[in-house]
């Protein structure tokens, strides 16, 4: 069993006991009214915007690849940090027992800033789109290889058509580019990280920008550490870049989003 295997059986573990602690019946309404008062599909809408590089700043405490990154870090001041740094929008990694995640940091960053903002785990069941909507994500990630084809239609539809969401869907394969596809994903993320073997290439988001329809929008993620690769990717078509390790590690993550930013205009 590889790193993947292993996470989304602790997380299907895990949403098991959360469904026996809080039934999705316990705030299916909660969720319906967050969303209510939401703007809907806001993710998408800010990754629109013309004649700008769009950052997806993460929050992320640490990773099985990686190690511990940052473990002390303010979910509320880091979000700060990223919006004043010019971030389009910010990615909550909530995953607990290999990123050091939870739910309390969506809550944390809703709180504090104004951006869109991304759910980032490893979602396996319709209570955890529920969940995410109840807490104030605006959009939510979906692996494609951590789905049968069935799974990704049914939650890419609750996410966007039912609350109003925007779904990440998460592929670095053309077979997986084409199931995303298939299942009418609108916002497509290639991940340069091989989720099972960690390795690392932008090559990954240039083969796959090429394959892509033109319709989709496209979001880089992993890897990126300085302008050349933003520049690279954007003319390749990438409409946006998620960004965590390189920020979190910053000393000053405004100063060094900003910095990034500045000098791939």
């Amino acid at each position: 069993m590889d790193i993947l295997d292993e996470i989304i059986v602790a997380r299907k573990h895990r949403v098991t006991a959360a469904k026996v602690v809080t039934p999705l019946a316990g705030f299916r309404e909660k969720a319906l009214a967050v969303r209510l008062a939401a703007t809907p599909h806001a993710l998408l809408y800010e990754l629109s915007q013309p004649s700008r590089l769009n950052v997806i700043a993460e929050f992320k405490r640490r990773s099985p690849s990686k190690g511990v990154i940052r473990v002390d870090a303010d979910p509320a001041s880091v979000a700060r940090a990223y919006q004043r740094g010019g971030a389009a929008a910010i990615s909550v990694l909530t995953e607990q027992d290999h990123f050091g995640g939870s739910l309390a940091d969506v809550r944390a960053v809703r709180d504090a800033v104004t951006l869109p903002i991304l759910r980032k785990d490893f979602i396996v069941d319709e209570y955890q789109v529920w969940e995410s909507a109840a807490v104030g994500a605006d959009a939510l990630l979906l692996i494609v290889a951590a789905l049968s084809d069935g799974e990704l239609k049914i939650l890419l539809d609750i996410a966007e058509n039912v609350l109003g969401m925007d779904a990440l869907v998460e592929v670095h394969t053309e077979v997986e580019l084409q199931r995303a596809v298939v299942a009418g994903a609108k916002l497509i993320g290639v991940n340069n990280r091989n989720l099972r073997t960690f390795e690392v290439s932008l090559e990954t988001s240039i083969e796959l920008a090429g394959k892509a329809p033109a319709d989709v929008t496209l979001i880089s993620e992993s890897g990126l550490h300085n302008s050349e690769d933003l520049c690279r990717l954007a003319a390749s078509g990438f409409k946006g870049f998620l960004i965590g390790e390189t920020l979190m590690r910053a000393v000053d993550p405004e100063s060094a989003l900003r910095a990034l930013l500045s000098k791939s205009q």
